[in-house]
């Protein structure tokens, strides 16, 4: 198989990004953070798929990982590739929410089934953990992880038991033993005990369901909450209806000013005794007038009355004397007279002044209030009685509201009573349901019960049939195990060989012989001992490894005919240039697939160049 061309709609930081391979080697040469691991990612992600892991941090969930950096709803590509003479383009989506995979035969021009078996056949049989310690190998990733081991384990024993590695020896034990703990499972060595203990139960239950407090008695109880629920509605409706003339009521109240039956008493009452007192200070005002106009008669006669008395005593002749003799004494009894008359009228203005000033402080205090209720200013008998009405109809409407507002309580109360009336139906219905909920529960218990005492009757039927059977699996599985064990224990020689020949090459002779034990542990044979691994330098260890990797790549694709790509991801950082040169030319000749080699070094195509060997460059 070869990869032809890939094209990344979305994926880790590409966009619309395509890629195309020839046969042999191909150098994908970028600097560090070009985006080599994600085309790496992106390849294995086609083959195999990659699902998002529920552990964030697991160094295995690469979907997380790779998602789009932008546009992250296009998270899709394809690849293209050649096996066997036909043509394949593998497309996939990876979003969670449109996950989708198809496959095209662009030789036949049709779309195909992508099923496992066609999948198998593209992929050469390797599994995605096999593929990932063989041919795909990344930075300082030589090294097989131990999933490896019970890949190599599994396919050598099926070569060697079947001669075919499709036959899973592994995958046949576990089939037994799941059908073993699936048979043990029924298989019940007490039944008749359990039978009896099942019958027990069911009696109990029986008598415990026949209980009168298993009765239904919900609709009734509902019903008795729906007449609750139609009062309620009822005595709601009155409620609305009285709020509102209460509330009609207490704005006339405060649009006159008032809030209580008190106030509108007292004003009233205030209005009443200003108004007599209004009266009452307009009448004396004018009988001061009076009491003036009728004092000066009398103080002019008082005057003429002296004078008079003074012309009978002394004579007549005695005034007309004292106007010759002292005009003065006439003038003085004059001036005395004129002097009472003034002090009697300035009395009596006095007095007038004080109660005119009364008189306009009640007359300024009645206009507003009859301007305020009776929007008139004129304070006569007849206002005032229109604001004595006026208050009488405000005394009866707070009385109205008053009462309105009491029987609101009332209602409040009684409102009140059936909530509850209402929340103890409910807290009963509720009760009464849950007891036939019990009821359904403890008939669904009984049916279980007879249901599992009927397959009780089946399994002591069934005991001795499945005894015989679990025999026969026991007997199968002894002798699987067996043979798979003998030949498991010796695999490492399946790899020595071709790992052997492989270090040879890829060390340029310094190392001519590897051995590796059953944990696919490898160390190095000299004329003089055995070397462990981490007795050599890094980099021959990474060739070593390399080697291994090859190895088993060659074991496990053996009955192919054509090799899948064999991947690098900066693989050789730990290679100085002489191993390097020496494993550029050693590649092509021991593997005759194609390789892509990325790499973030220009030395990978100088060297090529320079030893004239034949590859692609391509640049990021």
């Amino acid at each position: 198989m070869k990869f032809l061309d890939l094209q990344i709609n979305g994926f880790g930081k590409f966009h619309n990004q395509a890629i195309s391979f020839e046969d042999g080697l191909n150098v994908i040469y970028g600097k560090n953070e070009t985006g080599k691991s994600t085309i790496h990612t992106f390849i294995r992600g086609m083959l195999f798929g990659m699902q998002p892991q529920r552990g964030r941090t697991s160094e295995n969930n690469l979907y997380s990982k790779y998602e789009p950096w932008e546009n992250s709803s296009i998270y899709e590509g394809s690849l293209r590739l050649e096996h066997e003479g036909t043509i394949y383009r593998i497309e996939r989506c990876f979003q969670k929410s449109q996950e989708d995979f198809r496959i095209f035969d662009e030789t036949a021009q049709k779309e195909v089934e992508p099923a496992k078996e066609l999948m198998d056949r593209l992929l050469n049989g390797l599994s995605e953990t096999a593929y990932n310690n063989t041919i795909s190998i990344g930075q300082l990733k030589s090294a097989t992880d131990e999933g490896m081991v019970s890949e190599l384990k599994n396919y050598i024993a099926n070569i060697n038991t079947s001669g075919n590695m499709a036959l899973n020896v592994t995958k046949a034990c576990s089939f037994l033993n799941s059908k073993r703990t699936e048979i043990s499972a029924r298989l019940v060595p007490d039944a008749a005990r359990s039978y009896t203990s099942v019958l027990g139960e069911i009696k109990a239950l029986e008598k415990e369901i026949a209980s009168p407090a298993y009765e239904n008695q919900i609709p009734s109880y509902q019903k008795q909450q729906s007449d609750v629920q139609a009062q309620m509605e009822q005595i709601q409706t009155e409620k609305d209806n009285l709020m509102q003339q209460t509330a009609r009521g207490r704005e006339v109240l405060t649009q006159n000013r008032f809030s209580t039956l008190e106030d509108i008493k007292r004003c009233r009452e205030d209005t009443q005794t200003l108004f007599t007192k209004y009266e009452q200070l307009g009448e004396e005002v004018d009988k001061t007038w009076r009491k003036v106009f009728s004092t000066l008669p009398f103080i002019l006669a008082s005057v003429f009355f002296i004078l008079a008395a003074l012309s009978l005593i002394r004579g007549v002749d005695f005034i007309r004397n004292c106007l010759h003799v002292s005009p003065l004494l006439v003038f003085g009894i004059l001036a005395g007279g004129a002097v009472l008359l003034c002090a009697a009228g300035i009395f009596v203005l006095v007095g007038n002044s004080r109660l005119k000033r009364e008189l306009a402080v009640a007359s300024d205090t009645l206009g507003e209030t009859f301007s305020c209720y009776l929007d008139d200013f004129d304070i006569t008998q007849e206002n005032a009685e229109l604001l004595y009405k006026k208050l009488g109809e405000l005394e009866l409407l707070c009385n109205t509201v008053t009462l309105s507002e009491e029987t609101l309580k009332k209602l409040d109360g009684d409102f009140s009573y059936l909530q509850t009336r209402q929340a103890d139906y409910g807290q009963v219905i509720e009760s009464q349901q849950k007891s036939q909920w019990e009821l359904e529960k403890k008939l669904e218990q009984l049916s279980n019960y007879k249901t599992r005492a009927d397959a009780l009757r089946s399994i002591l039927a069934e005991n001795e049939a499945i005894s015989q059977e679990l025999s026969a699996i026991d007997l199968a599985l002894e002798t699987l195990t067996g043979l798979s064990v003998s030949i498991r224990d010796s695999f490492g020689l399946y790899l020595n060989k071709t790992a052997s020949e492989l270090i040879q090459g890829i060390t340029g002779g310094v190392y001519t012989s590897m051995g590796i034990d059953e944990n696919l542990n490898p160390f190095l044979n000299t004329k003089t001992r055995l070397v462990p691994l981490e007795q050599v330098s890094s980099g021959t260890m990474d060739q070593i490894y390399l080697a291994l990797r090859l190895a088993a790549a060659k074991l496990i694709q053996g009955e192919y005919t054509e090799l899948m790509p064999l991947i690098f991801d900066d693989s050789f950082v730990l290679y100085d240039d002489e191993r390097l040169k020496n494993t550029l030319k050693w590649l092509p000749a021991s593997y005759s697939g194609q390789i892509l080699l990325f790499t973030c070094h220009q030395r990978e195509a100088q060297m090529l160049t320079a030893s004239q060997l034949p590859y692609r460059l391509i640049s990021l």
